[in-house]
């Protein structure tokens, strides 16, 4: 398949400003409402400003000339081209997969299968927020296993901590893996542990490997299902929507280890299964024909993340990035600054006209830091 769009010179270009205004983005749109101004950068939200991979855009526009738009099935090709990225990707290959709207969707499916109401689910602040959101909604109850940090400000899970919550009647264990916001790629031997946990235990682990895709040049990811064993209780969310640039697309996967829980919940999503057929090409387009885009795109990310550190440091040194190992996002810690949680979004408004995320939002561990987004070309942020 060709890919002609939004290239130099036989490269891809994210330095062009493309304007979103207009196309009922929710991280344009809302700059006002969230943040009293039109005029902010809005740098929050985990969608990134660059044109998606050309071979998708191709794809998309060729099933839009097909002019019936009816109710759509998957057939193998989609999940074939997931299995085909894993296996070049991470040498895994894995059977039991299936297609889902969204993580936060199947998250609520996998939590009303696997937990009843009252359960305990935990989860690892500072995180995503609407992880926890979801089980209080659905009538769960979470219970907090926060992230602790060493001397050199590393973060790393607490694993004694994790060990006594033994007696919670926890059901299911929630993994960010690579972390959210904190871009942390967790090590193998971290990852066993969790999974000699889980084992003892009884706990279904829920891990979402949205992020996965998008590391940094050196780094590596292992997917927790890769490690575990057929009995395991692990089910992998997964998906290319963060990492092509096509999170409002939805369509993601399930990859679950054992026989009896990708039964259940393939009876949880019913068949035959319909989807939008926008959604399936794209997907499949991106598996099959994104390799090279993404990494260019990672490589011009790393470069801002260099370049943020440099930009931060002479204009704010008491501003401390935590240089992430994968994703679009950056954590900074901000405790240095001495300003009040509730006040420094509008700091960051007024010194530099970004908006960011609040840290106190992701849970324990996340007052005095923010979350900022680096996918948007450089010219925007070096500006501030």
């Amino acid at each position: 398949m060709k890919t002609n769009s939004h290239c130099i010179d036989g490269g891809f270009d994210f330095d062009t400003i493309i304007d979103r205004t207009g196309t009922q983005s929710e991280k344009w749109t809302g700059r006002r409402e969230r943040f009293g101004s039109d005029d902010v950068l809005p740098l929050w939200l985990a969608d990134m400003d660059f044109a998606a991979p050309p071979a998708v855009t191709q794809a998309l526009l060729a099933r839009a000339a097909h002019p019936v738009y009816g109710y759509t099935v998957a057939d193998e090709r989609v999940l074939d081209s997931l299995a085909g990225w894993l296996v070049a990707r991470y040498d895994w290959q894995p059977s039991q997969m299936l297609l889902v709207p969204g993580v936060m969707a199947s998250l609520a499916m996998c939590v009303e299968a696997f937990t009843a109401p009252g359960d305990a689910v935990i989860v690892q602040p500072p995180v995503y927020p609407a992880l926890a959101r979801t089980v209080q909604r659905l009538g769960r109850r979470v219970l907090e296993n926060p992230l602790s940090v060493d001397k050199d400000g590393r973060y790393q899970m607490d694993m004694p901590h994790l060990a006594g919550l033994l007696g919670k009647e926890a059901g299911m264990l929630l993994l960010c893996s690579p972390h959210n916001p904190l871009g942390r790629v967790w090590r193998s031997d971290e990852l066993r542990a969790v999974l000699d946990l889980a084992r003892d235990r009884g706990w279904l682990v829920f891990s979402d490997e949205i992020h996965a895709d998008m590391l940094y040049p050196g780094e590596q990811h292992t997917p927790l299902a890769q490690i575990a064993g057929p009995d395991d209780r692990v089910v992998t969310a997964l998906g290319p929507g963060k990492a092509f640039s096509m999170p409002g697309l939805g369509l993601s996967a399930l990859v679950v280890t054992q026989a009896a829980s990708y039964a259940t919940l393939r009876q949880c999503l019913g068949r035959p299964a319909l989807y939008n057929p926008f959604s399936l090409v794209a997907f499949e387009a991106a598996y099959r024909y994104g390799a090279e885009w993404l990494g260019a795109l990672m490589q011009y990310l790393r470069d801002s993340r260099d370049m943020l550190i440099q930009h931060l440091a002479a204009r704010e040194p008491r501003i401390r990035p935590l240089l992430p190992q994968a994703g679009m996002l950056v954590w900074l810690d901000c405790r240095a600054l001495g300003v009040p949680d509730e006040q420094l979004s509008a700091w960051f408004v007024e010194q530099f006209g970004w908006g960011l995320s609040s840290g106190s939002q992701f849970g324990a561990g996340g007052s005095g830091f923010m979350r900022l987004n680096l996918a948007t070309p450089r010219a925007r942020w070096l500006a501030g």
